[in-house]
This record gives structure tokens, sequence and C-alpha cells, in this order.
């Protein structure tokens, strides 16, 4: 494809700025986009060899920008509906997403991971088992190598799997995996597509572009996911996965086994005891990733060696130390209550929960709900804070206090909790508007927390 053209980068992050780059390698101008009329352009500028083909725009884009502006990559931060996102439309410029320019630019076989929980676990699974294949494998996306940084070191012969966000698919034109995977839908996100409807559909885009000679995995124990395949989008093989139901076809489990049922035939892949990772949502996240690793032509044996061995993911409940008795477990990536409650189902013990941060327009009420009893004290902070207390309230959870940072919230928590007690960050809520990222917020967390034992 020619990439030489002017392409309008919307978004200065990670995603922009990797995407500016592989543009550049392949002969295009770019003009860099960001509302914020304060930003560091020298700053912007000093991660690029040379400079001559970029030009930065801020505060708001004008007609003779756009005039000249052949396409558009809007990095997964930014609105489709925001003011630039409309402005680019009304000039019928085309508009990509970073996995849609990656995708193009890349080569090799390709599987793509969405859903709302698990996500980072299934796709750092197989991408272990990509590794476990061949060298030639790239694990990309949400989960930290953003795709466009490695798409021009793919070839023919490369495996990729992707993690892709409701975000990055709103913007897709022909991304097509292989193999597909929608793990679950629970709300999450609402304050950017609105409704569970417009949420559910964004995520099944994941598939909108496969053939009858690709594959869509889908989870039967999620009623928006099991639903899906009435679809018209969905013209992919479908193959469910199941923690709770006997399939005819499909991963599911058979006498505490994971099995693949196949054409009337049965293949054993593992015992559940022979796996790492604790709690339901982790089973389900090892069918996934199985039934991903498979349909991609994985051979099983390669599959089953990193099933036995893999550890799961940094800020998905990992365990940071053990402090005068206390367990502090760092599950930072809880990033919405469905996610959070996982969290606190996986306690064993009585629980100093830290929660609260960015408000991304869902309900807390399930979350609360999930205590259960284990949960003897919330620490809170954040936007969310007065919300949560207010909903616990409601459910006559009254052990809450507030903090105004997280390290007074690890302070608190650790004067809380006694021997044999845990402590579990687990926010139920994004991290923006504190923290840059999750992965910035469960660091600090983990450092706070050796302090407390220095």
């Amino acid at each position: 494809m020619d990439f030489q053209k002017k392409v309008l980068i919307i978004g200065t992050g990670k995603s922009g700025i990797n995407a500016a780059k592989l543009l550049l390698e392949k002969g295009a101008e770019i003009v860099f986009y960001d509302d914020n009329v304060s930003l560091d352009t020298e700053k912007l500028l000093s991660g690029f060899d040379n400079c001559n083909d970029i030009k930065i725009v801020l505060g708001k884009v004008n007609q003779e920008i756009l005039s000249h502006i052949d396409l558009a990559v809007i990095s997964p931060g930014v609105a489709i509906d925001s003011m630039v996102a409309n402005a680019v439309r009304e000039y019928n410029i085309p508009i990509w997403s970073e996995i849609e320019l990656a995708y193009k630019a890349g080569a090799g076989y390709l599987a793509a991971i969405t859903g709302t929980n698990g996500k980072t676990t299934t796709t750092s699974l197989v991408g272990e088992i990509f590794k476990n294949y061949t060298e030639n494998s790239f694990t990309v996306g949400n989960i930290g190598i953003p795709y466009t940084e490695v798409a021009l070191d793919m070839n023919d012969d490369s495996y990729t799997v992707a993690e892709v966000s409701s975000f990055q698919l709103e913007t897709i034109v022909d991304f097509k995996p292989h193999v597909s995977a929608v793990l679950n839908v629970t709300p999450d996100h609402l304050d950017r597509h609105y409704t569970m409807e417009n949420y559910s559909s964004v995520k099944l885009d994941v598939c909108r572009n496969q053939t009858e000679e690709d594959y869509l995995i889908l989870n039967y124990d999620d009623e928006v996911t099991k639903s899906m395949v009435g679809d018209e989008r969905v013209q992919a093989k479908v193959v469910y996965f199941s923690r709770l139901h006997s399939l005819e076809e499909g991963v599911c489990i058979k006498s505490e086994s994971i099995v693949i049922r196949e054409n009337g035939q049965e293949v054993k892949v593992i015992d559940l005891a022979d796996l790492l990772l604790l709690g339901a949502h982790n089973i389900e996240n090892y069918m996934a990733g199985i039934a991903v690793a498979y349909y991609m032509g994985i051979p099983l044996e390669n599959i089953i060696t990193t099933l036995r061995v893999f550890k799961g993911v940094a800020h998905r409940i990992e365990f940071v130390n053990e402090i005068n008795g206390v367990a502090y477990y760092n599950d930072s990536k809880g990033t919405n209550p469905d996610a959070a409650i996982k969290g606190i189902q996986a306690m064993n013990r009585k629980t100093v929960l830290i929660g609260g941060g960015y408000d991304k327009g869902v309900s807390f009420d399930d979350w609360i709900q999930a205590f259960d009893g284990k949960v003897k004290k919330l620490v809170l902070l954040g936007q969310t804070a007065e919300m949560i207390a207010d909903t616990a309230k409601k459910y006559d959870f009254t052990d809450v206090v507030f903090a105004d940072d997280l390290k007074e919230a690890v302070d608190i928590a650790s004067r809380e909790a006694e021997p044999g007690d845990a402590v579990l960050l687990s926010p139920a809520c994004a991290s923006w508007g504190m923290f840059d990222n999750y992965e910035q917020r469960g660091d600090m967390f983990k450092e706070f927390v050796n302090q407390l034992g220095a």
C-alpha cells in the first residue's frame, strides 16, 4: 500500500508517536494535532531523528490544514465524536485507528483479542504460546507494545497476537485477524460509548472483516457474547469456550480437565490442577487462550508446555509482599467493577480494599455487593470516592475511609490490616486523572508497599 501521504496524527501520546514513526519510515508527511495548547513541542519532536517532515498543530485544526490532509490516524484516547474528529469527517478524510495502520503495514498471521476483562492475561498467554512455537512472534496492543512499533518487523511467517480495545475498534476499516476472540462484555467505558448496546457492538467489530475461513472465539457463559452469533457481521466459524457447560463443540471442562471437542473428537489439553493461576476467571482466560492458539494452528504440545509454566501478568491480582503477616496484592488492572469483583473473589482472607479513581460512568452496586463479608475496610480515593461511598452506604457497608492520594491509602490500609489479612488494590476505576495509566498506579502501589517493610 502507498503510505506516501500527508497524514494527520490525532493525539501525541505513545500511540500517536509510534504511528508517526511508522508513517515517516514509509515516506509520509506528518501533521501532529493535540488540543493541549501548552504541549511541550520540543519534547515531542526530540523523539524523532528527522523533524523536517513533521508539523505540529495545537488547539484546533482549520480549513487550511485539513484541505491538504489525505488520511487521519486517531489515537485511542481521542473520542470519535470529538471536535477534531468531526472536523476531519466534514472533509471526507478517512480516519484510521492505530491498529488499522499497523495491520496495513504488517504481515503474517494475526490473532486479535478483545472483551471487557481478561484481555491482558489471555493475550499474554497466547503471546507466550506463540513464542514457544516460533521466535518470529509478536505480542502487541494495549498490553504495552504498540502494534505500530513492530509492524514493519513482521513478515509473512510472523505470528502476532494483539490485545485490542473498543476505542481502537471504532475506526478499523480492513483490519482482519485470522482468529478473533470476544472474552466477555460487562459495563465499561459508558462515558465514551454511552450505552451497552453501542459498547457490545463495537466489541463485535473485531470480526467484521472475517470470512468463513476465519475463526471467532466466544464465551458461551456470557449472555452478551453468546448472543453475538446472530449478528450479520459474524461470518467466521464460531468456537465457544465454557467453564460452566459441557459443549459438543468447543473448549470446556470434563472431569477437572480442559478439553477441546471438534468434529466429534475430544482431546484432553491439561488438568486444572496443573495450572498456576487461581480463580474462575483465570480458567476462562486459559480456555480462551487455548482456543485462540489451537485455531491459529499452533501444535498442542507447544500449547500444553506453555500452560504449565504461565504465571500471569503484572498488575492483575499480583502478589507484592507480606509485611507483618499482611499479604499485599496489586490488582491495578481492575479498572472496572466486574474486573474488581474477580479480584475480591480471588482473596482467601479478610481484606482491606483500596478503590476509586476516574469516573467512567458505570455503577458500583455489583462491586459493593460482591464484598460478601470478605472486605473489612474500604479505602477510597479519586474522583469516584464519594460516589462509591454512597453506594456502599446503600448496602449498609459503612467501614469506609477516604485518602487524598495512593500513598496515604497504603498507609491507612497497613494500619487497618491485622496479621492474617490482605490489602488489595483493586480500584474498579480507570487510573486517569491521578496517574498516566494503570501500570503507573500499580508500580507506585508496589513501591509504597515495599517501603512499609524497609
